[in-house]
């Protein structure tokens, strides 16, 4: 097997496994920050900061044994847009707030049948590409070159030991991740932290390890899913056209491994809209999820997991934005769901 076709295949092993855990435990940032801001209990929150300490000791040692060059992602390009990054993590957030969750979510919910997450989907996919190659490119292109900045380091702390700044944030987010809460399933929110924690350090792997051909290069990168729906959405309407890759196969994955254990759980049902009012609430949170991922160089996942991952800065500064949009949100809404 080439190592183009080995890449697709392990890919689509990903997002599968990616759709069977973040349907069987509900893995999602956004119901997690919800839980804290309106003081409720549960774990989704401690789960997501399992899966950012093992996906970054993972990736920082895939990086350390020379098994990936991590340097060659777009997260840690030694110049940064001072204006876009958090513009776009704001906009995310909001976004994903108005949607109730973000891209991945989505794609695990339209496993299951939630028709509101088609709209979602389809609404986040054509922005994202309207804003990365389409009619907002070229405003996108002139705010990026005006507000460049040269960073003296992509990463953060350049000037500590990396191995004690590496261990220093796993082992606080470790013990964040089990200190206790009132309820909650915390032994299935914790183990499927884990496993998402273990994918994004395969995707890694996969790109970096598995795709790395000189004669066929391949980009480096991790789980991401704004620019990856786009680019699903197009090879469906052009696949004679394009060739396949990693963020598609990585949508069809998490589509089927949520389909497959939602039937498996008796969790298959079609849900739409209450009202015209939620589905506009609905379409607002796809679009501004994507353009703002297409400037905030990621999502939840993109940036809230695989670029941080990687110490970027520029995921530092866009997860915060995408938590305060989030937030602002829930502010705007706070009795919606």
């Amino acid at each position: 097997m080439e190592n183009t076709e080995l890449v697709l295949w392990t890919s689509l092993a990903i997002g599968i496994l990616f759709g069977v855990c973040a349907q069987a435990t509900g893995f999602c940032l956004h119901r997690g920050l919800k839980e804290v801001w309106t003081g409720r209990s549960g774990y989704k929150l401690h789960a997501f900061a399992a899966a950012l300490a093992v996906a970054l000791a993972g990736t920082q040692l895939a990086y350390g044994q020379g098994l990936v060059d991590i340097g060659r992602s777009l997260y840690l390009a030694p110049t940064i847009s001072w204006l876009l990054l958090p513009l776009g993590g704001l906009l995310f957030g909001l976004g994903m707030g108005l949607a109730n969750g973000c891209g991945a979510r989505a794609l695990v919910l339209l496993g299951q049948g939630n028709l509101r997450s088609l709209v979602v989907l389809l609404c986040l996919g054509i922005a994202a590409y309207i804003t990365l190659t389409g009619l907002l490119a070229p405003l996108r292109l002139y705010l990026a070159q005006i507000s460049s900045l040269t960073l003296p380091a992509a990463t953060l702390a350049p000037g500590l030991p990396r191995t004690v700044l590496v261990w220093t944030l796993v082992g606080g987010l470790l013990l964040f991740a089990l200190s206790p809460r009132q309820s909650g399933q915390r032994l299935g929110d914790l183990l499927g932290g884990l496993v998402i924690g273990l994918l994004i350090v395969a995707g890694w792997l996969t790109t970096g390890w598995l795709g790395n051909d000189p004669f066929e290069p391949q980009p480096v990168t991790s789980l991401s899913f704004v620019a990856p729906v786009g680019d699903a959405i197009q090879y469906a309407m052009i696949a004679t056209g394009m060739s396949p890759r990693f963020g598609i196969l990585l949508v069809l994955g998490v589509l089927s491994g949520s389909f497959l254990t939602a039937l498996l759980r008796g969790r298959l049902q079609l849900e739409g809209f209450e009202s015209p009012r939620q589905m506009a609430r609905y379409i607002a949170g796809g679009l501004l999820m994507g353009v703002g991922g297409i400037l905030a160089l990621g999502c939840t996942i993109g940036q809230g997991l695989t670029g941080l991952s990687t110490l970027a800065y520029s995921s530092f500064i866009a997860a915060l934005a995408l938590v305060a949009g989030a937030r602002l949100a829930l502010a705007l809404n706070p009795d919606k769901t």
